[in-house]
C-alpha cells in the first residue's frame, strides 16, 4: 500500500484528474445507452410458475397481471344509467391501449359479480398481456388517465394491482440527501473541519455516481431490478463515507502525531487502508453470497452492491491520498494546526472518554458480558414468531390509489377480492372435463373460500380456469393456509383422467417466493459465516476471534430482525413509519439484511480488532493491546456507526414498506453493533480470553498464507511521532 499511496500522493493531480475523466465516460455511456432495468424473476418448478407457463399456452393476451379501475358511488348507485355509460366508454377506450390484453366491464354479462350488492361499488378488470414487471409503464399509465377521467364529485375512481402499484414508488434522492447531510453534522462534529468533513463526503459521492452508472450499464447484461440501485445507494453512501471516515482519521491523527504529510498518508494507508480493503472483501463476498439463492433479483442485488463496494474502496485507496496531497495540513482545523505549533506532537488517542471507556470495560468483563448479552438475546426474541411473505396494498401509504382500491374493494366484497386465487387446470378431452366441474363445486365448500368464478371457455381448449377467492386479505396467514390446502388436501382428490391443476395468481406467486427463499436460507447463512471467519482467520492469524465474530454478527442481526418483526409484524409502530399496519415480513429481507449486515460488522471488527492485533504485535501484552486498541477506535467506530444509521433511517419514511423493513433492521443492527457489540461485547471478551485470542493451531498456520492487515513493523503509529522539522510541517 505505501507504493501505491506515495503514488498517488505526488501524482494527485493526475489521480483526480482519472477519477474525473472515469466519472464522465462512465456517465456519457450510460446516458447514450440508457438502461434496462426490470423487476422480472422466475420461479422455476413452482406450482404459480407451472400455472403461468401453462395459461400462457392458450391465453397468450389474458396470461399477465390482472389490475382493477374501482369505481364508487358516492350519491346515487354505480348501476345508474349515466355512470354505466360513461364507464363503457372509456373502457373501450382502455381496451385499446397497447399491452391491454382484455378488459371485464362490470355491467357485462361476465362481470355481475364486480358489483357490490349495496350497488354502491363496482369494479372493472384489466388484464394485461405481460406480468407487472414486464409492462410498460407508459402503457400503464395510459389506462389510469383514461380512468381518471371519470372522476367528479358523485363518483369517485381508484386504481388497484402490481402493475399500478409499479407507478406509485417514490423517489429515493429526498433520503439519499437527508443521509448526506446527517453524515456531514456527524464529521463536523468530531472532526471540527469543514475541509475533513469534505473529504469523505466527495470520495463518498464520487464512488456512487460512477457506480450507478456502471449498473446501468449491467442491465443490458443481465436482469437487474428497479430495487438494486436504491439498495446498492445507501450501502454505497454508508461504507463509501465509513472507509473514507476511517483514512482520513488515520490521516489526522498522523499529523498530529508529527509526521509530514507524505509519511503520515503512507501510515494511513499502510494501517485504515489495508483495514478497508479487507473489510470492503468482506462485504462484497457477503452481497455475493447472494447469488447462491438463485434468483435473479437478488442475484442483481448483490452484484449491485458488490459493484458499489469496489468503488468505495478504491476511491479510498486512490482518491484520497491524492486529495491529502492537494489539501496537506488544512484537513486540522485552524485552532488544532495552532494547537500542534504550540504545543507540539502528541498521541490523539491517549486520553480521553473512550480510554476511560475501554479502562472501565477492562476492569468488569464478565459482568457486562453478561448484560449485553441479555439485552440482545431479549430484542431478539420476536425474530422466532418471523412470518415471510408480502405486504399487500392495505399497508400502502394513505392517499395512494392503490390503498384506496384496496379499501374500497374490502368493503364492498370482502379482503379477499384484493387476491384472489388463480386456479389453471390442463383439461384433456374426456371425463376430466367432469371431474374440472365437480372440483369446481367442491371448492365453494371450502372453509376460507368466498367465491368461485370459472374463467372464460374457449371452444377446443384444453386449459380451463377457476378464480377462487379468500374470505380473508392476500397478506393474511389464513390465505397462506388456504393456499396449501387447496395444494395439499382439496385438489390432488379431484385430479383424474388426466386433470392437472395448479394454484396461481399472484398471491400464490408471493406465497412460493417465500418458501423458495426460506428453504435455501441456511444454506446461505453458512456460506456467509464460514467464509466470514476464514477471511478474519487468514487477516488475524486466530481462531477465537473469527468465532467470536461469527457470534456476534448473528446476535445483532437476530437483534435487528426482532425489531423488524416487533415494528412491522406484530404492528409496533410501523403506522407511525407510514408503512401501514401489522402484516408479514418482506420474503426477500432476511437473505438481504443478513448479507448487508455481515458485511457491514466484519468492517467494524476488522477496524477494531486490526488495531488490536497491531498493538498486540507490538507489545505482546494483550491486556494493553485491547485497552489501547478499543480506545483508539472507539470514537471513530461510532461516529462511522452513526453516521450509516443517519443514512439507513433517511429511507425508513420515504413510503416504501419493503425499503422501510430493510432501513430500520439494518440500521437497529449496526446501532447495538456498535454500542454494545463493539464497545462492550468484544473488548470484554477478548479481555476474558487473553492471549488465548491469538491462538491458531500449527496445522492451520502453515496451511493459511500470510496477509498483513496492519502493515509493516516499521511504520510509525499513533504515539511514535518522528521529530522531523515540527514548524516547517505546520506551515
Amino acid at each position: 500500500m505505501s507504493v501505491l499511496a506515495r503514488w498517488c500522493f505526488r501524482h494527485r493531480l493526475i489521480v483526480i484528474g482519472a477519477w474525473l475523466l472515469i466519472l464522465v465516460i462512465l456517465g456519457v455511456t450510460g446516458s447514450s445507452v440508457g438502461s434496462t432495468f426490470s423487476d422480472e424473476y422466475s420461479l422455476p418448478g413452482t406450482e404459480s410458475t407451472k400455472a403461468a407457463d401453462l395459461l400462457a399456452t392458450q391465453f397468450q393476451r389474458s396470461s399477465g397481471d390482472t389490475d382493477m379501475i374501482v369505481l364508487h358511488a358516492m350519491s346515487g348507485k354505480v348501476t345508474d344509467p349515466a355512470v354505466q355509460t360513461s364507464v363503457r366508454s372509456m373502457l373501450v377506450q382502455v381496451a385499446k391501449v397497447p399491452e391491454v390484453g382484455a378488459v371485464v366491464s362490470p355491467f357485462s354479462l361476465r362481470g355481475t359479480a364486480q358489483v357490490s350488492p349495496d350497488r354502491r361499488i363496482a369494479y372493472a378488470t384489466v388484464t394485461f398481456t405481460k406480468q407487472s414487471q414486464s409492462l410498460d409503464t407508459a402503457n400503464v399509465q395510459k389506462v389510469v388517465d383514461l380512468g381518471s377521467t371519470l372522476r367528479s364529485d358523485t363518483l369517485r375512481v381508484e386504481f388497484g394491482g402490481a402493475a399500478i402499484g409499479q407507478l406509485e414508488k417514490p423517489s429515493t434522492s429526498t433520503a439519499e440527501l437527508i443521509g448526506i447531510l446527517a453524515a456531514a453534522i456527524v464529521m463536523l462534529v468530531a472532526f471540527a473541519s469543514m475541509l475533513a468533513t469534505a473529504i469523505p463526503l466527495i470520495a463518498a459521492v464520487l464512488a456512487l455516481g460512477n457506480a450507478l452508472f456502471c449498473i446501468d450499464l449491467l442491465t443490458h447484461a443481465m436482469s437487474i431490478g428497479t430495487s438494486a440501485p436504491i439498495i446498492a445507494a445507501f450501502i454505497g453512501l454508508g461504507v463509501g463515507i465509513d472507509y473514507a471516515l476511517f483514512v482520513v482519521a488515520r490521516y489526522r491523527n498522523g499529523i498530529r502525531a508529527g509526521l509530514i504529510p507524505e509519511e503520515a498518508v503512507v501510515a494511513a494507508m499502510n494501517t485504515s487502508g489495508r483495514a478497508i480493503v479487507f473489510a470492503g472483501g468482506t462485504v462484497t463476498v457477503a452481497m455475493l453470497g447472494l447469488l447462491v439463492l438463485g434468483v435473479g433479483i437478488l442475484s442483481g442485488i448483490g452484484l449491485s452492491a458488490a459493484i458499489m463496494v469496489a468503488f468505495a474502496v478504491a476511491v479510498a485507496t486512490t482518491l484520497l491520498p491524492a486529495l491529502f496531497g492537494m489539501f496537506r495540513m488544512r484537513v486540522l482545523s485552524r485552532r488544532q494546526r495552532a494547537q500542534l505549533r504550540r504545543e507540539g506532537p502528541s498521541d490523539a488517542n491517549a486520553s480521553g472518554a473512550w480510554a476511560r471507556w475501554a479502562g472501565f470495560v477492562q476492569k468488569r468483563p464478565m459482568p457486562l458480558t453478561i448484560a449485553a448479552t441479555m439485552i440482545m438475546v431479549a430484542l431478539t426474541i420476536p425474530f422466532f414468531s418471523l412470518r415471510l411473505g408480502s405486504s399487500d396494498a392495505g399497508n400502502n401509504a394513505a392517499g395512494t390509489t392503490t390503498r384506496g382500491a384496496y379499501d374500497l374493494l374490502a368493503d364492498g366484497f370482502g379482503p379477499g377480492y384484493n387476491g384472489p386465487l388463480q386456479l389453471v387446470a390442463k383439461v384433456p378431452p374426456g371425463p376430466a372435463a367432469t371431474d374440472f366441474t365437480e372440483l369446481e363445486q367442491a371448492l365453494k365448500n371450502v372453509p376460507g373460500v368466498a367465491s368461485v368464478q370459472a374463467g372464460p371457455v374457449i371452444p377446443g381448449a384444453t386449459v380451463r380456469t377457476l378464480q377462487v377467492t379468500p374470505t380473508t386479505s392476500p397478506e393474511s396467514k389464513q390465505t397462506s393456509d388456504l393456499i396449501d390446502t387447496l395444494r395439499d388436501h382439496v385438489i390432488p382428490g379431484h385430479e383424474k383422467d388426466g386433470l392437472t391443476v395448479y394454484v396461481g395468481g399472484q398471491t400464490a406467486v408471493f406465497k412460493d417466493f417465500a418458501s423458495v427463499l426460506g428453504g435455501k436460507l441456511p444454506l446461505f447463512v453458512t456460506i456467509i459465516v464460514v467464509f466470514g471467519c476464514l477471511l478474519l482467520m487468514l487477516a488475524f492469524r486466530s481462531v477465537i476471534v473469527p468465532l467470536t465474530a461469527a457470534a456476534m454478527n448473528l446476535l445483532s442481526a437476530g437483534a435487528g430482525f426482532g425489531v423488524v418483526v416487533a415494528v412491522f409484524q406484530w404492528g409496533w409502530g410501523s403506522s407511525v413509519l407510514g408503512a401501514g399496519a401489522a402484516g408479514p415480513v418482506e420474503s426477500f429481507l432476511p437473505a438481504m439484511m443478513l448479507a448487508v449486515l455481515f458485511g457491514l460488522s466484519m468492517d467494524y471488527e476488522v477496524f477494531l480488532v486490526s488495531r488490536i492485533h497491531e498493538e498486540w504485535l507490538h507489545t505482546g501484552d494483550n491486556n494493553l493491546a485491547v485497552r489501547r486498541g478499543q480506545a483508539a477506535t472507539g470514537q471513530i467506530i461510532t461516529a462511522a456507526a452513526i453516521i450509516m444509521i443517519c443514512v439507513f433511517m433517511a429511507f425508513v419514511f420515504g413510503g416504501i414498506r419493503t425499503i422501510a423493513e430493510f432501513g430500520l433492521g439494518v440500521a437497529v443492527a449496526i446501532l447495538l453493533d456498535a454500542l454494545v457489540v463493539r464497545t462492550i461485547l468484544v473488548p470484554a471478551i477478548m479481555q476474558l480470553f487473553g492471549k488465548r485470542n491469538w491462538y491458531l493451531p500449527r496445522a492451520i498456520d502453515r496451511v493459511l498464507p500470510h496477509v498483513s492487515v496492519e502493515g509493516p513493523a516499521e511504520v510509525p503509529i499513533d504515539g511514535e511521532p518522528e521529530l522531523q522539522a515540527t514548524d516547517q510541517r505546520i506551515a
